[in-house]
């Protein structure tokens, strides 16, 4: 007789909710984007559109483009990472841009699915100025909308951006892409393997690094005023 019990990994994913955290900004976002419908069809998405300086700000981070020798080898990596998933990437004429009203526009079409990969497609795919207001206007037209100004500067939808960052600084977010399962994070798009794993056997992921929850601090590094 067939054995037809479900194993516990999969009755452990079964109707699971991802959160998945980026900014238009990243080309590893871009990138996470096109590995998404690799992930096991039980599990739901949701699209968590965030502004990347926000969380920057607020953990007293720079960005990897304000340094130059990383600003460089980021978009290097970036393309070369490309080419190695067989994924089309062109970078837009100028980086990093204002995000912003592509940001908004993304929350006013729903956060979903297609919105999301209309703008990500424009930036990263198709190298466009997504803080071009002629662009975006032909962006925001192509998801149903027709009056720009009143997609992008609602205080709404502006206010639903903060609250989407507030929200992901909460859960410890501080960096795009992120992946939240389970109330794990998992960050960058070179973690996605990472979060198959756990999606397969979650408490066996927790167990393999419980012992780093409480790993002691060493040394801590003085940092410049300002740094």
């Amino acid at each position: 007789m067939k054995n037809t019990a479900e194993s516990e990994p999969a009755r452990q994913h079964r109707g699971t909710k991802l959160f998945w955290v980026f900014d238009v900004i990243s080309p590893f976002a871009y990138l996470s984007l096109k590995q998404l419908p690799l992930l096991p069809a039980s599990v739901s998405i949701e699209y968590v559109p965030v502004l990347f300086a926000g969380l920057l700000n607020h953990f007293g981070q720079i960005g990897n483009v304000e340094i130059e020798s990383k600003r460089r080898f980021t978009y290097r990596f970036a393309l070369w990472r490309a080419r190695k998933m067989m994924i089309e990437m062109r970078f837009p004429p100028a980086h990093p841009f204002n995000p912003l009203a592509a940001l908004r526009l993304i929350i006013t079409a729903g956060s979903d699915l297609n919105c999301v990969e209309r703008v990500f497609d424009a930036v990263f795919k198709y190298g466009k100025d997504v803080s071009d207001g002629n662009v975006l206007a032909d962006l925001a037209l192509s998801l149903g909308f027709t009056d720009l100004n009143r997609a992008t500067q609602d205080p709404a939808i502006k206010q639903k951006l903060r609250q989407n960052t507030d929200w992901a600084i909460a859960q410890g977010v501080f960096g795009v892409p992120t992946f939240l399962v389970d109330g794990e994070l998992f960050w960058g798009h070179d973690a996605f393997e990472m979060v198959l794993d756990h999606l397969r056997d979650p408490t066996q992921s927790r167990q393999r690094s419980r012992h780093l929850d409480n790993l002691p601090v060493g040394v801590m590094r003085t940092r410049r005023p300002g740094v």
